[in-house]
């Protein structure tokens, strides 16, 4: 039995706001807990007018409090941009509030564009270049403190706070093998190295005190309705968020459109659907054939779902019907 999680960005809707974008993820995290998910993960970005997740351990905090029992946590905090002193508080605290429920997962890259990455006051190449020893560092600000330790993590020390590493290269599969760590590729928007990273990370891992073996998650982007047609219609928000994305033009997550080809270019239809080509999107019969093929390729340990959907009340048809497959009944948290 395969578990499922959901990645949620707070999508702001065009149309809504900031505040019932927040509402919403709160609304979709106990939807996910209603149906068994085992995790909720929220991801870091920034400058981007259609997600309102930047703060990502605030809203974390929110929706711990909306929530009783499913885990919480960051898919992913970009290490770069933050001190690991302050990660290691900000995940303290949170495990303090919601103990045993938080994972903290980390990536590499800014999560925005190269301006806004500045404005975030990091030495952006000595970020990116120290993200292993950040980690290292992060485990131990985390971990139980040693005689003399001279800087303290406070919350944070003791928490044992579990630690994920997120990518979508093979940089961080080789890393995540070496340190020993749980593995989370995103496959949902950067699926290029998904099956060579599984392997490298699964063949070099080395036993840890966190881990004794590998263990994969992947991602996926999914919108399922009642019928193929109803969910093709949700889903083309999510395909003009990125060719908006791609055409550099800011603006809250679109509504729907009933032709997407009046919208896109015959080059930015290839360029998306190659991205999204791990999307399950459709009727619960054809997301689950789609679902069926892609753990068979993968032979993931558990699989992590991104329902980009505009309207939160499909959103949340969508979270039931994905928890309803019939091979991927959800298995205890």
């Amino acid at each position: 039995m395969v578990p499922f999680s959901i990645l949620d960005l707070s999508p702001v809707a065009e149309g809504s706001t900031v505040r019932q974008s927040l509402e919403s993820s709160a609304r979709m995290a106990r939807k996910a807990e209603e149906f068994g998910y085992k995790r909720f993960w929220l991801a870091e970005h920034h400058g981007m007018p259609g997600i309102a997740s930047a703060a990502t351990s605030v809203v974390i905090g929110h929706v711990g409090a909306a929530t009783k029992s499913i885990r919480i946590g960051s898919g992913g905090v970009m290490l770069p941009n933050h001190s690991p002193l302050v990660i290691a508080e900000q995940f303290g605290t949170l495990e303090a509030l919601f103990p045993g429920r938080v994972d903290l997962g980390l990536g590499r890259a800014p999560g925005t564009d190269m301006r806004t990455a500045q404005a975030l006051r990091r030495n952006l190449e000595a970020g990116a270049n120290s993200f292993p020893n950040d980690v290292v560092e992060l485990q131990q600000l985390l971990g139980t403190p040693v005689e003399n330790q001279a800087i303290l993590a406070v919350p944070g020390n003791g928490s044992h706070v579990p630690i994920w590493l997120l990518g979508s290269s093979l940089y961080s599969a080789q890393l995540a093998a070496i340190l020993g760590l749980p593995y989370a590729f995103a496959s949902h928007f950067a699926p290029y190295m998904l099956l060579d990273a599984i392997a490298i990370y699964r063949d070099r891992f080395q036993p840890s005190a966190t881990l004794d073996k590998p263990y994969v998650m992947v991602g996926v982007m999914g919108a399922v309705a009642a019928t193929d047609e109803e969910a093709r219609y949700q889903f083309t928000s999510a395909e003009q968020q990125f060719v908006n994305l791609r055409r550099n033009v800011r603006g809250p997550f679109p509504r729907p459109v009933a032709d997407m080809e009046a919208f896109w270019s015959p080059m930015e239809k290839m360029n998306v659907e190659h991205t999204l080509r791990y999307a399950v999107v459709g009727s619960p019969g054809t997301a689950e054939a789609k679902l069926t093929e892609f753990i068979k390729e993968t032979q993931a340990d558990e699989v992590i779902i991104s329902m980009p959907i505009h309207d939160i009340e499909a959103r949340l048809r969508s979270v039931e019907l994905f928890a309803g497959l019939g091979n991927f009944m959800r298995v205890a948290a």
